[in-house]
């Protein structure tokens, strides 16, 4: 079941491949939802994909280099990473969402939910605009605290008419950043552009991120004068965010593109029923994925 609602049947790896849903050949990972067939409303809706890295990281670099994201009226895609559970069910150990968006929307969205007390201040260093502070799940309906991104080749069908881009999130006791490069961007870093096998400097080169969420760690609040309660404002890094997997998904309507499907310029009649009728409408709904790496910290 799709925890937010949609009108999706996410299939099984074995219905995936027999229905060619997902393939992958030398160089790509292709994952996308039905596209041809009209969905009875009695179903659970339109078949399509979800699928969870089986390791989990903690501190770390993930490298996303993407062709191209599925786009169009009703869809709601996800790239992001979730605690692994040791600590508690969602939304202990919080949740970070790198790529996301709804129906025609023009640029990303990068977004934390946590537990309480986790709050970012409204300006900081990046490039993307603050839309919400506040990361509480329980806070306006789990909108969490969110970073509108600059550009609209960031998200949607401006991404995918540049020929996609470069995703990059970086995490550990200072906090979380996102950074973004689309495909012909010449401010792109070698190392993220080629694939080296080795991150030296952690993104200090790589300039304002689109997505800054400042975090303090324990280990930085160890002074005599030091208090180990959050500041005002504040987050607490290793009480919010343990060892994360990484999902994509692909939804239709449900929670967050339904409920604003009336003001999306899609059309008349309601979210569920284009979903329903209109198979065609999702050929571009589809992950076109050139690479995922895993940067971690190195060992001495």
């Amino acid at each position: 079941d799709d925890p937010t609602h949609g009108r999706v049947d996410y299939v099984n790896q074995t219905t995936a491949l027999a229905t060619n849903l997902t393939y992958a050949t030398h160089t790509k990972f292709y994952m996308s939802a039905d596209s041809t067939s009209i969905i009875p409303t009695s179903s659970r809706g339109r078949p399509s994909i979800r699928i969870s890295s089986q390791d989990t990281f903690a501190d770390s670099i993930i490298v996303l280099d993407l062709a191209h994201m599925p786009e169009g009226c009703s869809t709601w895609p996800a790239f992001w990473t979730l605690s692994s559970g040791t600590h508690g069910g969602w939304p202990n150990g919080g949740e970070i969402d790198i790529i996301e968006g709804v129906n025609n929307q023009a640029t990303n969205l990068a977004s934390l939910h946590t537990t309480s007390n986790c709050q970012m201040p409204q300006n900081r260093i990046q490039s993307g605009s603050t839309t919400s502070t506040n990361c509480d799940v329980a806070f306006n309906y789990n909108q969490g605290c969110g970073v509108s991104f600059a550009g609209d080749e960031t998200y949607g069908s401006g991404f995918n008419k540049a020929g996609g881009g470069w995703y990059v999130m970086m995490r550990d006791g200072e906090g979380v950043k996102v950074w973004f490069w689309s495909r012909n961007d010449p401010r792109t870093p070698l190392e993220v552009r080629e694939g080296w096998d080795d991150i030296v400097g952690g993104g200090l080169l790589w300039g304002i991120p689109q997505a800054y969420f400042p975090m303090y760690s324990l280990d930085s609040h160890q002074g005599p004068l030091d208090s180990l309660s959050p500041p005002s404002g504040g987050c607490e890094y290793e009480d919010h965010f343990d060892e994360h997997r990484m999902v994509f998904d692909l939804t239709f309507c449900g929670d967050w593109a339904g409920s604003v499907w009336s003001t999306s310029g899609c059309g008349t009649g309601t979210c569920e029923d284009y979903v329903n009728n209109n198979p065609e409408a999702f050929a571009n709904a589809y992950w076109e994925v050139n690479s995922i790496r895993v940067y971690t910290p190195a060992r001495a």
